[in-house]
C-alpha cells in the first residue's frame, strides 16, 4: 500500500510516498498531495468515548476504542477509574482479553493506566469516593491481571513511598496526580522512582511562590508530564510555561464515555455528570474529564503556535516514547503503518492502524 502527501517524519516534512505493509517499507521523496501525513495519536490517559467505557466491561472498551480510532488515535492506555476491587478487576479483565484479541477498526490497546485507587481522597476532583491506601494483595492481583503500563498515586498516602519504588522497579510508569502533596514531598517520590505527573496542574496542590505544591515540583524537576489540551483545564499560559521547563510534556485527551455525543446528562463512575457546549462538569460544578479527542488537542497546539510536527510530537512521538516504544508516534521505515491522513485544516480525512484502514467518521463530521 502507499500513501501520498506532506509526510510528517523524523527528519521533517516530506513531500512524497510512504510504501506500508504492516509496518512502514519505505519513504520517497515526490510529488506530494494537498494533505499532510502524521504517525497515529497516542493517547495515555482516556476513560472512554463515544458511549464506550473502560469500566464497562470488553464491550465498553471496544466501543471507546474504536471510536477513538475514528478520530486519529491508534494506540492508547485504558485508563481506570477510582473504583472498588472487584469494579477495576472486571476492567482489567476486559483490557487483557481485548489486548489478547483484538477487533477491527479498533485503536492498539497498549496496556491499562490505573488512575488511582490509591489517591488522596480530598483531592479526587470527579473521580469516585473509592480512594483508599495501598495493600500488598491488592496490588499484586491487579497487576497479574493485565498490563499496567501507568499508576497514578498520590505521593503523600500511607504506603505510597514503597508503592513508587516497588512499581518503578518493575518498571512501571508512576505518576504523581490527585494529591495534596507539598513540593518536597513529591521530590521524595520523584527520587523514589516516579516519573511522570497525570493531568499537570489538574487536582493536585499549585504553584504558590511560599507554599510550593506538586505542580511547582514538576515545573522545577520534572522531566515527563501529561497535560490535557482541551481549552478548559489548563490556560495556554501554564501550557507554555510547562513546555519550557518540563522536556517531555505531552497532550492527553482524558476523554470520558461521553465525548463525541453531544450535550446532555451522562455518567462518569456512577456519578451525574453534565455536558454543556463541550464542557463535562459535575452538578457541583467540577470539570468531569473532557468531551475532547487527541486530534482536536493537535489542532488547538498548532492554533496556539506550534508547528505542526511539534504537535504531532506532543501527541504522538513523546507519550509512545514514555512507554519505551520505538515504533510508534512516528513515521519511520520499521515503524507500525499507523497513519493519520490531514487534510489543510488538520481534520481527519483517514485513519490506518497496522496498515489497515479504519472505518468510522472523521473528525469533522462530529
Amino acid at each position: 500500500m502507499e500513501l501520498r502527501g506532506r509526510i510528517v517524519s523524523p527528519e521533517g516534512v516530506i513531500s512524497g510516498t510512504v510504501a506500508f505493509g504492516r509496518r512502514v517499507n519505505e519513504l520517497r521523496a515526490g510529488d506530494g498531495a494537498d494533505r499532510w501525513i502524521v504517525p497515529g495519536l497516542v493517547d495515555l490517559h482516556l476513560h472512554g468515548g463515544g458511549g464506550g467505557d473502560v469500566m464497562a466491561g470488553v464491550d465498553g472498551l471496544r466501543a471507546a476504542a474504536r471510536f477513538h480510532a475514528s478520530r486519529g488515535t491508534t494506540a492508547l492506555l485504558a485508563t481506570t477509574l477510582t473504583a472498588s476491587f472487584e469494579a477495576l478487576e472486571r476492567a482489567l479483565v476486559a483490557v487483557r482479553e481485548v489486548i489478547d484479541k483484538p477487533g477491527k477498526d479498533e485503536a492498539r490497546i497498549l496496556g491499562a493506566h490505573l488512575e488511582g485507587p490509591w489517591l488522596h481522597p480530598d483531592r479526587l476532583g470527579a473521580q469516585p469516593p473509592h480512594a483508599r491506601l495501598p495493600e500488598r494483595w491488592e496490588v499484586e492481583r491487579l497487576l497479574e491481571i493485565a498490563p499496567v503500563r501507568v499508576v497514578t498515586i498520590a505521593p503523600e498516602i500511607d504506603g505510597a513511598s514503597e508503592l513508587i519504588a516497588d512499581l518503578s522497579g518493575r518498571g512501571i510508569r508512576v505518576q504523581l496526580g490527585h494529591t495534596l502533596a507539598d513540593a518536597a514531598c513529591a521530590s521524595r517520590a520523584l527520587a523514589r522512582g516516579a516519573s511522570g505527573f497525570t493531568h499537570l496542574f489538574n487536582a493536585m496542590s499549585g504553584t504558590d511562590h511560599r507554599h510550593p505544591g506538586v505542580a511547582a515540583a514538576a515545573l522545577a524537576e520534572g522531566e515527563w508530564a501529561e497535560v490535557i489540551v482541551d481549552g478548559e483545564h489548563v490556560d495556554l499560559t501554564l501550557i507554555r510555561a510547562a513546555r519550557r521547563a518540563i522536556p517531555g510534556v505531552y497532550a492527553v485527551s482524558d476523554a470520558i464515555p461521553a465525548t463525541g455525543l453531544g450535550d446532555g446528562e451522562f455518567e462518569l463512575g456512577g456519578q451525574p455528570v453534565e455536558v454543556r457546549d463541550g464542557v463535562a462538569r459535575t452538578p457541583e460544578g467540577t470539570l468531569a474529564g473532557s468531551v475532547g479527542t487527541l486530534g482536536a488537542a493537535l489542532r488547538r497546539l498548532v492554533a496556539s503556535g506550534d508547528t505542526l510536527a511539534e504537535a504531532v510530537r506532543r501527541t504522538a512521538t513523546l507519550p509512545a516514547e514514555y512507554l519505551g516504544y520505538e515504533d510508534l508516534g512516528r513515521i519511520a521505515v520499521g515503524a507500525w503503518a499507523d497513519f493519520v491522513v490531514l487534510d489543510a485544516e488538520l481534520q481527519v480525512e483517514e485513519v490506518w492502524c497496522g496498515g489497515e484502514r479504519i472505518a468510522g467518521r472523521a473528525e469533522g463530521e462530529d
